[in-house]
Formats: structure tokens, C-alpha cells, sequence
């Protein structure tokens, strides 16, 4: 069924409050005010973002009859004529333009593996790399964990594990969540629903967007849909009303067993090279 986003005016001010979106205080103005924001305000925060980067971004413009009589494919607007067709009056649009304003550089790199798909297969077509970068950019949530136990209890869809008996990891910093997906922080505004993210599991690292963007425009990140893991946000202490009980996690749809065979892709170091995190090995007795 389609997720029919809620009305502005029927929303309640407490969900800016919890997470995911108490994360995006930045752009306060932008989503508590009762009136929706127009586009030249967006276009007013894209230009202080730019300038305090120093680095070109695509401007935001309303999307109309008129501007889409080109008929160019929305990625093809942005990366040949650097224009963000913009829905206004519409959640999920703003919340694409305040990713784009916070991750100007994973969204261009973003951008760019989508034209390069384009150019090999055509508009019509998607490769699984398409996929997997639409994927991320709708539902992505960018996980940065450094600890062998936590990641195995994850690929094992230990969610007890993880959510309950872990519980402390989720705010001492072993493992840290940003949600990136701007279909997920639509979802969020109604707090009952199950979140689930698509995650790229990476290392702990200093200017980690720059860094995730360069991974992606190398190629070195979402080439298929399977390299995504699922990640249930509800799981994370205080981010559902319903996950201070540990039947929770035993009930609750969005906790599905690990499907057999399923594997997933070392996560990677937030580096130049492909470094990886795995669990640590046993000891071959001498």
C-alpha cells in the first residue's frame, strides 16, 4: 500500500521531538512552521550551505507543467542542468531538499552513478546499481559501527541481541545511526509506524559524508540491492513507543529472521581503499 503522507496541519508538534527527526533541528523553521515553505526559502538555506562549503549544489526549482514539458528524466535535470525539480506543498520533496542540504556531496555522488546508468542502459532501464542507489537514497540509513560483535549479531538478525541485550551500544557510541533516506523520514512523521532502513555498515571516521561520497562515485558502494542491510530503526532504544518491552522484538513484523543464504558485504573503512571490519577469527589450536 502507498504511504500517504500526513496533512501539515494534522501533525503533531511532539514528532520533531523524537527520532529520527529531532536530528534535523537545523532546519527547524522549515518543518514546525505552520506555513509550508516556499521554494526560494529553500533556495535561501541551499545558498548559505553552498557558500559555507564552497562547492556548487543544484538549485531547487518548482516542479510545474511547464518544467516538465522537457521531458528529461529527474536525475538528468539535475546533472545537466542543475535543477532539483521540487514539489511544493509536498513533504517528501522537502525532506529530499534538507538531505540535500545537509549531504550535498553523497547526493551529487549519488547523482552521478545515476547518469552513468542512464548512459549505459538508457531512461527506461535500470541496472542493479540504479537499484541499489535508489534504494539508498529513499530508505539509506548510513550505520557507523567499529565492533565485530555487534556487526555478527546484525548479519545474523539477532535482533533480541542487538536492540535488547545491547541496548547500552545505541547511545555509548559503539554504533551510531544517521538516517539519510528521505522516504523513511516521511514515514517518521506518523511515530506508530515500523521503520526500517537500507544501511551501509562503514567505520567510525572524521568527515564521514566527503568520504561515503567518494566511496560511492568510486564504485566501491551500492552496486546491487543485496549489499544493503536491513536495519529495523523501531529497534533502537526510545525511537518506537513500544520497544521499552522485550516482547517487543519477538512480535513486532518488522524483526524478520535472516533469509537462508542470505549474506551481506563486509563493512567497510572509512578510507581511501577497501578495508574491511569482520568478526574476529578463531584460533586454530597449534
Amino acid at each position: 500500500m502507498r504511504f500517504v503522507a500526513p496533512s501539515r496541519e494534522s501533525i503533531d508538534p511532539a514528532v520533531f521531538l523524537r527520532p529520527p527527526l529531532d536530528s534535523w533541528g537545523e532546519f527547524a523553521d522549515l518543518l514546525r512552521e505552520p506555513a509550508w515553505p516556499t521554494i526560494a526559502q529553500i533556495e535561501a538555506m541551499r545558498e548559505k550551505v553552498e557558500n559555507a562549503a564552497k562547492a556548487r549544489m543544484p538549485y531547487f526549482v518548482e516542479q510545474t507543467a511547464d518544467l516538465l514539458r522537457d521531458g528529461l528524466h529527474y536525475e538528468l535535470r539535475i546533472g545537466e542542468r542543475g535543477e532539483i525539480a521540487t514539489r511544493p506543498g509536498n513533504w517528501h520533496d522537502l525532506l529530499n531538499a534538507l538531505v540535500w542540504l545537509r549531504y550535498p556531496a553523497i547526493k551529487r555522488a549519488l547523482n552521478a552513478r545515476q547518469l552513468a546508468g542512464i548512459a549505459a542502459v538508457g531512461p527506461r532501464q535500470r541496472t542493479r546499481a540504479q537499484c541499489a542507489l535508489t534504494h539508498f537514497d529513499e530508505a539509506g540509513v548510513i550505520v557507523q559501527i567499529d565492533d565485530p560483535a555487534l556487526l555478527a549479531q546484525w548479519d545474523a538478525h539477532d535482533w533480541h541481541g542487538l536492540f535488547w541485550r545491547e541496548r547500552a551500544a545505541w547511545g555509548d557510541g559503539r554504533i551510531r545511526v544517521d538516517v539519510f533516506g528521505h522516504a523513511l523520514l516521511e514515514h517518521a512523521l506518523q511515530p506508530a509506524q515500523l521503520l526500517v532502513g537500507k544501511a551501509v555498515a562503514i567505520a567510525p571516521c572524521a568527515d564521514m559524508p566527503r568520504r561515503l561520497a567518494h566511496m560511492i562515485d568510486a564504485g566501491k558502494l551500492l552496486n546491487d540491492p543485496l549489499e544493503l542491510r536491513p536495519l529495523p530503526l523501531s529497534g533502537i532504544p526510545g525511537w518506537h513507543g513500544d520497544n521499552g518491552n522485550e516482547s517487543f522484538y519477538a512480535t513486532a513484523p518488522c524483526f524478520r529472521a535472516r533469509r537462508p543464504g542470505r549474506s551481506y558485504p563486509p563493512a567497510m573503512r572509512c578510507g581511501w581503499t577497501r578495508d574491511i571490519i569482520t568478526a574476529p577469527r578463531k584460533r586454530t589450536p597449534a
